[in-house]
């Protein structure tokens, strides 16, 4: 035999001799520390142990609360599906809506002289159900039909409603029930949902401690583990008779998991109660079953009112078993796997840590946003297909951030142009023109607005249709645009055949120039299919600061003019004054008819019906004022209302809307079985004082005897920009006494989701411009459409107003706004009017007022 080969042999066998010795002293030397090590052992199974049952329980705490949620919501559908008398109610009609509202069973609870009963119930068991021994439990009943918080510490408590702990059901222990209880005032009985046995107990069966026990009870050496109640294990059973049923509570069982079959009752009680008072684990040997075992008892205090203590049974004749086993194990094979693994894992780990490291830097760089280096790796196993994948990723990642940001910039394209012209819109006009504003206020600049409307357009439109119509609105905004300068002008489209043109910087004669400039384009000729149109078109001009301050009459003058140069023939420019373009009266004049059309009482509210479609039914009304003066005629809230903001004429005349709209409706729901609300615009005058505003609307409400769940006052976006504490506060008491908040004319303010998510806002307008500018495709229903998707994502109500088409009524029934408010509905109303509409309304479902 060649040495080259006898080397190989002899080292083997050498190594081989001093392993097989080595392991023989091992032997001796290893049992005392294998009884060592098998004891910590079993200190961090058992530290395990309660780690993951406190966990579970923290788990089955969670599921808990999300079933205590579920069954307020649930509450809160009982409480709509049924009457608020509790003798209206049947059995079977429980029965019922627990099927519908997926609960297990419904009972309702009542006040008697000296107790709270079951009185209704779709589980005939909980009917004439006494409480009054329930303990915690029916004082919180008591604190619920007093409309105060729960604090009884146990339990959820939620506004209105307070769910129990999980527990053995009094009127029939057979089943274990979760409960939720609701009461808010409306009704003369408490609801109370409750899911019972699997739909309570699932979570805690698939996931609870019972199953981790299980999979550790599977575990080699581990005979039982089992989770003790310290305040009960060894003691007299506490058994509860109530409703004459008697039964052990699920707190006071002795063992709560696990089972109990190495029986030793002193022993053990003893060890549970020095464990609990040292909060130190507690162990001892003995023989139990026929077998040498020891048993640990670790305490959890995971709160310090339910500590409880983990059992662990360890099989010891396994010990010797282990050191056999471990000595031929560790003669036959220590050798040769020591080798092995050596010289493999050299070999191994140097072809799999190499191509990760390759492909961990590569991921590196995609996590940075660098998705333009490919890794290059030329392998046919997993790490091959993994760096394809990761190549794979790069490219859609890039593919994805380029569409994100594409799709980014079109939404807000869309946003903020008209969709015709190319055109900034309504929005971005509303939006820009604050600051620009706030700009001239700083330097003392001025801004001109310039009103445009085409003259006649309305017969282009029907002679040759709207295509042909939308083809001429391009030319229009291509002429605006290449008569005014980008750096110091915005052009918007209003909607139809409406143009509003923002000037910076320019003084009268530059702004009326500019606009006779514009004006002179536009009555040149159009070519539309071999034919000749003539148009021409009316500007009105409003400047800032000349004519006002007030953002919203700067438009409103400017509209005002335009329609002055309509008036006189169009194809004008007309600058505003403070003269009234319809009568030629002056301001002063407008002014002073106002303050004694108050004064006399010849201002009258009007009533527009809010409708909810679907049902053709009348749920509300908006109170609207309107002045019909004996030489002006009918004067438009536009003009009368920013001239009553400015000479603090405001206050009267909301305060004057408050009383008799109040006063009103509780007249006529006085006779009606199914009363409406009556909603009233709050300007920001109204909330320069806040809480004096909440104290007048309050006083109001009392006097008239309207109910405030009747009452909703509408609000601009504007008030809440301001934000301010003082208004927060005021808006958050008004919600409190359960008045109804809406936001007017949303999507032509400032908008901001954090007011929409931190405000107590309930119902969202949409502006009638947006309306408006859906056409019978229902194209340009964009902004509309987003502004109802957003309300269902932040759970508030919608409305919109100002329909007056039915395909305007189909489009926003397709998207599921089923409130509206428009001229397709009704014109806002007088209060003769108002009544016989009510009885319209009213004979459709065979009710008399």
């Amino acid at each position: 035999m060649s040495i080259k080969k006898k080397m190989p042999l002899i080292f083997c066998l050498l190594v081989f001799l001093i392993l097989l010795t080595n392991n023989a002293f091992h032997y001796i030397r290893s049992k005392n520390q294998l009884l060592e090590t098998n004891e910590r052992e079993i200190e961090m199974i058992t530290q395990e142990v309660s780690f993951q049952v406190e966990n579970i329980r923290e788990g089955t705490l969670y599921v808990e609360d999300i079933h205590a949620r579920e069954l307020r919501t649930a509450s809160l559908a009982i409480k709509h599906a049924l009457p608020p008398n509790y003798h209206d109610i049947t059995n079977e009609q429980l029965k019922k809506l627990a099927q519908e509202v997926r609960v297990s069973h419904i009972t309702l609870l009542a006040k008697t002289a000296d107790d709270i009963i079951g009185v209704r119930s779709s589980d005939h068991k909980e009917i004439n159900m006494s409480t009054k021994g329930w303990g915690y439990w029916y004082d919180a009943f008591h604190q619920l039909f007093a409309l105060t918080p729960v604090s009884v510490g146990k339990g959820l408590t939620l506004p209105y409603f307070w769910s129990g702990p999980i527990e053995i059901a009094s009127s029939n222990p057979k089943h274990t029930d979760k409960w939720g209880y609701y009461f808010d005032g409306t009704t003369n009985y408490i609801i109370n949902p409750y899911f019972r046995d699997n739909e309570v107990l699932e979570y805690e069966r698939r996931f609870g401690p019972g199953e981790v026990i299980k999979g550790f009870t599977n575990e080699r050496g581990i005979l039982e583990l089992t989770v003790f109640n310290p305040k009960n294990f060894g003691k007299k059973k506490e058994v509860v008779t109530l409703n004459g049923n008697s039964y052990i509570r699920i707190s006071a069982k002795p063992v709560w998991y696990g089972s109990y079959r190495y029986k030793n009752y002193q022993v053990d009680a003893k060890f549970i109660k020095q464990a609990i008072n040292s909060k130190q684990v507690q162990s001892y040997r003995d023989d139990l079953n026929g077998k040498d075992i020891m048993k640990t008892f670790v305490p959890v205090f995971s709160t310090p009112s339910e500590p409880f203590v983990i059992g662990l049974v360890y099989n010891y004749g396994l010990i010797e078993e282990e050191l056999t086993h471990e000595f031929f194990v560790h003669i036959l094979l220590s050798f040769f796997i020591m080798i092995i693994v050596f010289i493999i894992s050299l070999i191994f780990s140097r072809s799999i840590t190499q191509p990760i490291g390759y492909i961990v830097e590569q991921v590196n760089e995609i996590a940075q946003g660098n998705f333009n280096n490919k890794l290059h790796l030329k392998r046919k196993d997993e790490l091959g297909l993994l760096t394809e994948n990761v190549n794979a990723l790069s490219n859609d990642l890039q593919n994805y951030v380029n569409d994100l940001n594409k799709s980014k910039e079109l939404i807000e394209y869309q946003a903020y142009h008209d969709p015709l012209t190319g055109l900034s819109n309504r929005r971005y006009f509303s939006e820009k023109l604050k600051p620009t504003i706030e700009h001239a206020k700083e330097t003392g600049e001025t801004v001109s607005v310039l009103f445009i409307d085409l003259d006649r357009f309305k017969q282009v439109n029907d002679s040759f249709g709207h295509n042909k119509g939308d083809e001429i609105l391009k030319i229009v905004a291509e002429r605006i645009t290449a008569c005014l300068p980008s750096n110091n002008s915005i052009i918007t489209r209003q909607g139809g055949d409406e143009f509003i043109i923002l000037l910076m910087n320019l003084d009268l004669s530059g702004t009326k120039a500019t606009a006779e400039k514009v004006v002179n384009t536009l009555k040149k000729t159009y070519l539309l299919d071999g034919n000749e149109i003539y148009l021409s078109a009316s500007c009105g001009i409003s400047l800032f600061p000349e004519h006002t301050k007030n953002m919203e009459a700067l438009v409103v003058y400017a509209d005002v003019a335009m329609y002055s140069a309509k008036k006189q023939g169009g194809n004008k420019v007309i600058v505003y004054t403070e003269k009234l373009i319809e009568s030629n009266i002056e301001r002063p004049k407008l002014e002073a008819k106002l303050r004694k059309a108050i004064e006399n009482g010849k201002v009258e509210v009007y009533y527009q019906p809010k409708v909810t479609v679907d049902s053709g039914k009348i749920y509300g009304a908006e109170a609207l004022l309107r002045w019909n003066d004996d030489e002006l005629g009918f004067v438009s809230p536009e003009l009368f209302i920013p001239i009553a903001e400015d000479i603090g004429l405001i206050h009267p005349l909301w305060e004057f809307v408050m009383k008799e709209a109040c006063h009103q409706v509780c007249k006529w729901n006085r006779n009606r079985p199914n009363p409406i609300s009556v909603s009233v615009n709050f300007s920001a005058h109204q909330f320069h004082e806040p809480f004096s505003m909440v104290k007048h609307v309050t006083e109001i409400l009392k006097e008239s005897q309207l109910g405030s769940n009747n009452f909703e006052i509408e609000i601009t976006e504007s008030i809440l920009l301001n934000n301010s504490t003082e208004i927060i506060q005021s808006l958050k008491l008004l919600k409190s006494m359960g008045i109804a908040i809406s936001i007017d004319d949303f999507g032509t303010g400032y908008s901001s989701l954090s007011y929409l998510r931190n405000l107590p806002i309930d119902t969202l307008k949409i502006d009638k411009s947006f309306i408006q500018d859906i056409h019978e495709d229902y194209a340009n229903s964009e902004i509309p459409e987003a502004i109802i998707n957003l309300a269902r994502s932040l759970h508030l109500n919608v409305i919109a107003e100002g329909v007056e088409k039915e395909y305007q009524r189909d489009f926003l029934l397709s998207k599921n706004c089923i409130q509206m408010q428009g001229y397709l509905f009704s014109k806002p109303l007088n209060t003769e009017e108002f009544e016989q509409y009510l009885r319209t309304d009213e004979n459709k479902s065979g009710e008399i007022i």
